[in-house]
């Protein structure tokens, strides 16, 4: 499992911002505000501290950066009751088939799992698979939340922990949050296939 994931070096340092649609003002803002306050890392939101995290999506076929409650709702009364921050790429198609119809990426430079920090050469950014859930709210807002997507564990990662995140190359980014392409063995099978490389390149420190 994954439970922390973030962007940049904290403490003020720059942040990457170059996979789109990062660096558009609006969203340098954006994700500006959220790095101060949450010093660049993303955590699981909890009932308690509502804390939202930055995902890239694309609802009307545009990408667009928006904050999103780190564990899926399924309707407007809260999270749903089992584990749902990550969810396994090999059940997309059983537990997971809905959300798996509505996809975004993650932006991160590092994840962290059992206190060992995963970053790729030179601290690149690199975008992290999800599945995401809007339900409307009593009030009439909008709840956006997601669920990270795992695989197998591969290269350095698998000798800290059996599952890693699904990271995506970026040239399979536009398909992956393309809201016309449907959720199918075949995207799963393309996902996986086209993850192996560059989870191979994340190395622990």
């Amino acid at each position: 499992m994954c439970a922390s994931y973030g962007l940049g070096g904290g403490s003020g340092a720059p942040l990457p911002l170059d996979l789109p649609p990062m660096s558009d003002p609006a969203n340098e803002r954006l994700l500006a505000e959220w790095a101060d306050a949450r010093d660049g890392r993303a955590a699981i939101t909890g009932a308690r501290a509502v804390n939202l995290n930055p995902l890239i999506h694309a609802p009307q076929g545009e990408r667009r950066i928006d904050l999103g409650w780190w564990w899926l709702w399924r309707d407007p009364s809260g999270p749903v009751k089992y584990s749902a921050f990550n969810s396994r790429d090999d059940k997309l198609l059983r537990s997971w088939k809905g959300p798996f119809q509505h996809r975004a990426i993650l932006p991160a430079t590092w994840y962290v799992e059992k206190k060992v920090r995963f970053s790729l050469p030179g601290d690149e950014l690199f975008g992290i698979a999800a599945l995401t859930s809007t339900v409307t709210l009593p009030d009439g807002t909008e709840r956006l939340s997601y669920s990270m997507v795992t695989r197998d564990a591969v290269g350095e990662a698998a000798e800290t922990w059996p599952r890693m995140p699904l990271v995506l190359p970026r040239e399979l980014h536009d398909e992956w949050l393309d809201p016309e392409r449907a959720g199918d063995a075949e995207l799963v099978a393309e996902a996986q296939l086209a993850s192996d490389g560059i989870s191979r390149e994340l190395s622990g420190s």
